[in-house]
């Protein structure tokens, strides 16, 4: 490889400046080394006990299960307190205790499923900036390829036009 360093490379391949050499040179880098990363199993490396728990809770709290269970939950505070404890009620109608629950779950519910979504969002971005590797990669080999068959098929039109020229000066 040249002595350019990657920065350059990068700037040239973005401003479309490539040399012949450079061209080769980036073609032999690319085709020999991996450059795709398994985004999931790298981030699953980097996972804190809290980033686990956040995704965890998002999962759950965005579940059909526990939308139906909370909705039992919901229905059963109502009717206990509503029509099964008419003397003695815990929380009598308009339920300010289920408000309060609930505005509670929702402060510290909606903040974690946040810290999920944006760290989906973050492995998501290195995801698009593989995916550009890997398209710029192959967009580099074909044209290497496309250089490659051209030049094939220029050197196999020599040879029949050598053949042709022996022919007709034998046939002479």
């Amino acid at each position: 490889m040249s002595k350019k360093d990657k920065k350059e490379i990068v700037q040239m391949i973005l401003n479309q400046k490539l040399e012949k050499q450079d061209k080769e040179d980036i073609i032999d880098m690319l085709a020999n080394n991996p450059i795709t990363v398994d985004v999931d199993k790298e981030e699953a490396k980097r996972l804190t006990i809290g980033e686990k728990l956040a995704d965890k809770l998002s999962e759950i709290a965005g579940s059909w299960g526990f939308i139906i269970i909370f909705s039992l939950f919901l229905i059963t505070w109502i009717f206990i307190n509503g029509f099964l404890l008419k003397t003695k009620q815990l929380d009598p109608y308009p339920f300010i205790l289920l408000n309060l629950i609930l505005s509670c779950i929702s402060a510290i519910q909606a903040p974690i499923i946040m810290m999920s979504q944006n760290r989906s969002a973050k492995k998501d971005s290195i995801r698009n900036q593989n995916d550009y590797k890997i398209d710029l990669k192959s967009e580099l080999i074909l044209e290497d390829l496309h250089n490659k068959i051209e030049l094939l098929i220029k050197n196999q039109l020599k040879i029949i036009n050598i053949i042709e020229n022996t022919i007709e000066k034998d046939s002479k």
